[in-house]
């Protein structure tokens, strides 16, 4: 929240310095004239607004470069959820006993296809999908894709229940 208040702020002085230069700009192209002040005061509003300008370049730069840095995090933490969420995909799929055509099919279900999509993409007909959709269940103890999805919620947020409670327990305080 902080780093928002304060790249508004940013935006708030560099549009400040900015219409400065602009209007005095204008004022010389359209002849306006205005009341005329000391060429000292001139020029500390000149300087004041440069150096606006470049703090304004110099901030927004280093903004720019924490987007970046925030992405690339976030990009990796995405890898990571992956590959975890892959592995444990793969040990459920070794510990139902999986064949490889019900691995392919149990993959394309979690990943939402059709039955008729899946059958498309295997190459066979939609009864070999559905025959091989009720052996997945079977092996997994569930009735439905929706039961089969749940499996893996739950292990995802299971892996993630033991930081949340620890973060919850009241620490008593020292006596």
């Amino acid at each position: 929240m902080m780093r928002r208040v304060a790249l508004v702020a940013l935006l708030l002085v560099q549009v400040a310095c900015t219409l400065f230069f602009v209007s005095d700009i204008l004022a010389s192209v359209l002849g306006l004239r205005s009341v005329p002040i000391s060429w000292q005061t001139r020029e500390l509003m000149e300087i004041g607004a440069s150096v606006g300008l470049v703090l304004g370049v110099l901030l927004g730069a280093l903004a720019l470069g924490r987007a970046y840095a925030d992405a690339s995090e976030a990009r990796r933490r995405l890898r990571v959820a992956q590959s975890a969420f892959h592995d444990l995909m793969h040990e459920r799929f070794n510990a139902w006993g999986l064949t490889p055509a019900e691995r392919d099919v149990a993959l394309f279900a979690i990943k939402g296809l059709s039955t008729a999509e899946i059958a498309g993409l295997r190459g066979t007909s939609e009864g070999t999908v559905k025959a091989q959709s009720n052996a997945i269940y079977r092996k997994a103890g569930v009735s439905s894709r929706s039961q089969l999805l749940s499996l893996f919620i739950e292990d995802l947020l299971d892996e993630q229940a033991p930081a949340v409670q620890e973060a919850a327990v009241p620490v008593a305080p020292a006596a």
